[in-house]
Parts: C-alpha cells; sequence; structure tokens
C-alpha cells in the first residue's frame, strides 16, 4: 500500500494520529506531547467522541479518529444480526460526525462515506471493519496527497529565508510545507505562536518545524505584536476549521487578532485550506463554546483564584479583507472571488 506520509514529522504519520487495530483505536494523546508520547487506547467508539471533545486528538487528527472509529464501531457491532449492525453503524456515524459542532461537516463527510462503504460490505457478505479501516486509508492518503499541492503552492510564493508566523496546529499541510521547503532548497525560520490555552502551536507545530530542520521560535500569544513590530515576520499563515464561500475564515480563537496585527503593520496573510463550498456564508457558522474551567488551567492545574471566571471561544471569524489570499490545490484565490474556486468542480477531500 502506498503511503503519503513519507517524510512526514512524527506526529503526522499514521499510526500517530489515529489507528484502528484488533478492537481498539489508538490515539496519540496531543496534550502532552512532546514532553511525553503516550497513546491512549479506546475499545468504544463513545470514548473517541469523548477523546476529540476532550483535545486528546484536535486540528485535522480528529478525521483519522472518526474514521477508525467506524472500524472500531463495526467491530463492536459484529456479532448483531445485521439489521442491528446497520442501525449501530448509522447512529455512530452521526454521533461520531457530531463530535465538535464547528467542523461536524467535515466530521460528517468521512463517517457517512465510510457508513456507505461499510453497509455495502455487510450486503456483500464482507467486514465492515476493513472497509471502515480502508476507507480511511485511502481518505488519508487522498487529504496528504492534496495537502501537498497546497503546502506546495505555498511556498512557491516564499523567498528564500523567509520568516513565517503561524497560530495553533494547521495539521498536514505543516508536514506538507516542510516537505515543499525541502523540494525547493528553501530555508525557513518558522515563529510559533504558544497558543492558549492547549498550546498547540508551541507543543504541535514547533515541534514539527524543529523535528524538520528549521529554526524555530515560540512566540508567547502576547508578544505578537512585538514581533511584528520587529520587523521579524514576512508572512502570516494558518489552515482553517472552516471557509466559507463568502470568504470568511474559521479557525483557532487568536485568529483574528493576529490577522488585525498583520494587517497593521503590512505583513500579509496567507492561510492554507480548501473552501467549504457546502457553507455559503459566514452568518451559518456556530462558534464551540467550551467549558471556561479549560482556559483556567494549565495542564489540568488550576492557576486562578477561586470565584475568578474565563470565556472560552474555541474558534473566530476572520473576515475577507483580512485576507491576503486563500492558497488553495488548484492555486492562489481571493477571498472575494471563492466562486472561481468552486467552478473547478467539487472533489472528494475528506
Amino acid at each position: 500500500m502506498k503511503r503519503e506520509d513519507e517524510g512526514m514529522p512524527f506526529l503526522l504519520r499514521y499510526e500517530n494520529v489515529a489507528w484502528y487495530e484488533d478492537g481498539k483505536v489508538r490515539i496519540l494523546d496531543r496534550r502532552v506531547f512532546p514532553c511525553e508520547k503516550r497513546f491512549v487506547i479506546y475499545t468504544d467508539y463513545h470514548e473517541i467522541i469523548k477523546a476529540i471533545q476532550d483535545m486528546v486528538t484536535q486540528s485535522a487528527g480528529p478525521f483519522t479518529a472518526v474514521g477508525m472509529g467506524m472500524a472500531l464501531a463495526a467491530y463492536q457491532c459484529k456479532n448483531m444480526p445485521e439489521e442491528e449492525q446497520v442501525e449501530f453503524l448509522t447512529k455512530a456515524a452521526d454521533e461520531l460526525g457530531n463530535a465538535r459542532p464547528t467542523t461536524a461537516n467535515r466530521y460528517s463527510a468521512i463517517t457517512h462515506r465510510a457508513l456507505d462503504k461499510q453497509l455495502k460490505a455487510l450486503q456483500a457478505g464482507k467486514s465492515a471493519v476493513e472497509a471502515a479501516f480502508n476507507d480511511t486509508i485511502d481518505s488519508l492518503n487522498r487529504r496528504y496527497a492534496t495537502e501537498q499541492k497546497i503546502g506546495d503552492n505555498f511556498v512557491s510564493l516564499l523567498s528564500n529565508n523567509s520568516s513565517i508566523l503561524t497560530h495553533c496546529y494547521a495539521e498536514t499541510v505543516i508536514g506538507c510545507i516542510i516537505r515543499a521547503a525541502k523540494k525547493q532548497n528553501k530555508t525557513l525560520k518558522a515563529y510559533d505562536t504558544a497558543t492558549e490555552p492547549f498550546f498547540q502551536g508551541a507543543k504541535l507545530t514547533a515541534s514539527c518545524f524543529q523535528e524538520g530542520g528549521f529554526e524555530t521560535t515560540m512566540v508567547p500569544d502576547n508578544m505578537v505584536n512585538f514581533v511584528l513590530e520587529r520587523g521579524d515576520i514576512d508572512i502570516f499563515t494558518t489552515a482553517a476549521d472552516s471557509v466559507t464561500m463568502d470568504g470568511y475564515l474559521v479557525n483557532k480563537v487568536g485568529t483574528k487578532q493576529n490577522a488585525i496585527l498583520c494587517n497593521r503593520v503590512g505583513v500579509p496573510y496567507f492561510p492554507t485550506e480548501i473552501p467549504d463550498q457546502d457553507k455559503k456564508s459566514h452568518e451559518d457558522i456556530k462558534i464551540e463554546m467550551r467549558d471556561p474551567e479549560d482556559s483556567l488551567k494549565f495542564e489540568g492545574k488550576k492557576y486562578t483564584m477561586d470565584g475568578v471566571k474565563s470565556i472560552y471561544p474555541a474558534f473566530d471569524i476572520t473576515p475577507p479583507y483580512l485576507i491576503n489570499a486563500l492558497v488553495t490545490d488548484r492555486g492562489v484565490f481571493s477571498p472575494y472571488d471563492l466562486a472561481s474556486y468552486a467552478k473547478l468542480g467539487g472533489e472528494d477531500f475528506y
């Protein structure tokens, strides 16, 4: 089997994202990485939903987790009568697909495609477990290959020795940018925001760039303006949890304020993502509000006095006037003209 994760950092190799085997799914606990490489084992697909909600895996990690979760669901119900298996798997596809509200369209595309493959497998007397597992591997290969086109297009925009600012963890495209830079013989300097409260930028993005051999600097969230005004940054980039067809970008909370700061000092913002053609307007976006207690803790330890309150939106929405261009697999597009991307036709990306 040809795999598209060759040359990827540890975090992005398939087995280190989420992996089904022998009635179990293991997921790398990104909350403790890189200080600890700990895998959590799950034997019930409901546990995978909780793992996604608890941020054991995040960014695009849940895309793999929900696919492997469908394989696990098939294992859980394999001894039931076929009619009950269909009911069980249909429910699993709905529940896994809605593990988090803002990205439910992407999760559901994966789970319901896997479900379709499973139902066909059951009708043919074949394994629904293998159907979901194989579909998830196909999905990974397809997504990584597509993301490589995005990474290639992004790096082609950069001058050698460019300094890029990132926010949160852009998952696959980070590895693809690393591979593209090496292929194009370009040196990069990565400045990665810490990204509170789970510090995905410091823990995940910075680890990938450092492992890739690039000069890497972690930037605490409240120091972004400092490095921008000092002239350290040439370009700002992120992925996105959604890009609506009216040009708005949904990403980890803090993305908008960084885009505002970049706009103020003249640093361009080139996010790397594919538009969600099923999301016509940003007004349809539902922002996930997480437990405020999570933002009052660091690695499980509370650091505020009892009674202190907080707020924790998972995402914010960046308007198109703050986005210079969207870098996609099919080229670079103005956020005001994503219809041109749509005219090129749909693609089974997830």
